[in-house]
């Protein structure tokens, strides 16, 4: 398992790169995700999907599909991939600190 230091922060990665566990999410690890995935800032946007994401994980453990995300935030799925250019799944996840989604988020 790879770590990184960010921000005075240490965090293990799986191999592909999410944090381990989403109990070691902060908002460190958002400003470090942010930069790997080339976000220049964070919008109330960015916020919403990220919110979304953490609430539907904590209630139901896994991450919501595309279609529950679109309808939850209001945003079209190209809106989504203009605010996390690597996706809902790669990028969003990623930063909200979910595991790697196995379906189609």
């Amino acid at each position: 398992m790879a770590t990184v230091e960010f921000m005075g922060k240490t965090f293990n990665l799986d191999e592909d790169g999410f944090i381990d566990s989403f109990d070691n999410w902060s908002k460190e690890w958002v400003q470090y995700v942010k930069v790997s995935e080339g976000i220049q800032e964070l919008t109330a946007e960015h916020w919403k999907v990220l919110t979304v994401l953490q609430d539907y994980y904590k209630k139901h453990g896994i991450a919501p599909m595309v279609r529950i995300l679109t309808k939850v935030t209001g945003f079209k799925l190209k809106e989504i991939y203009e605010l996390f250019p690597s996706g809902p799944g790669k990028g969003a996840c990623k930063m909200a600190g979910l595991p790697k989604p196995t379906g189609c988020v």
